[in-house]
């Protein structure tokens, strides 16, 4: 199994728990979060850097999933992901097992897909998208990067939605 840290130590962060650990080839090592949290467990995790300690850390831990979601945040995930990156980070796509991804679609890098939901035929998702449990993508869709796509939410055949477009 891969070693993997989450950026963030709020309530999104325990959804990614769960998604990571149902995929059973990555190994949480711990989570990044705000100095006061620091020592905090989230659903048995320890929170054990801060952001400041990023740079350091990335010798040790390559992989990352950013553990904050984009409601009312997005520029701020945008400029995380981008200096997680820059930093070198390698940041995958995360997707449940129990989610069904047609082989004649396409997914994007970090791009986080919850359970249950189902990605049809010839849709698109973009880099960094959060697609959460039980939401339908159906034929057709494009969704560009950015976007965030609540619990059971159905996205109709043909659509497109914008850049940063949360639903």
């Amino acid at each position: 199994m891969r070693k993997i840290i989450i950026i963030g130590a709020g309530g999104h962060a325990k959804s990614l728990i769960d998604l990571i650990l149902s995929t059973g080839k990555w190994q949480i090592e711990g989570l990044v979060g705000n100095y006061d949290e620091l020592g905090k467990r989230i659903l048995g995790f320890e929170v054990k850097w801060n952001d400041k300690e990023l740079t350091k850390i990335v010798h040790d831990y390559k992989y990352a999933v950013l553990g904050f979601a984009s409601l009312g945040m997005q520029k701020k995930r945008i400029l995380f992901i981008e200096n997680l990156k820059k930093i070198g980070f390698i940041l995958p796509s995360i997707i449940s097992p129990n989610a069904y991804i047609s082989k004649h679609s396409e997914i994007g890098e970090g791009t986080t897909i919850g359970h249950f939901s189902l990605v049809n035929a010839n849709s698109t998702i973009g880099k960094f998208c959060i697609i959460n449990s039980q939401s339908l993508i159906e034929h057709d869709v494009r969704i560009e990067d950015f976007c965030h796509i609540s619990t059971s939410v159905t996205v109709n055949g043909g659509v497109t939605l914008g850049q940063e477009t949360f639903i």
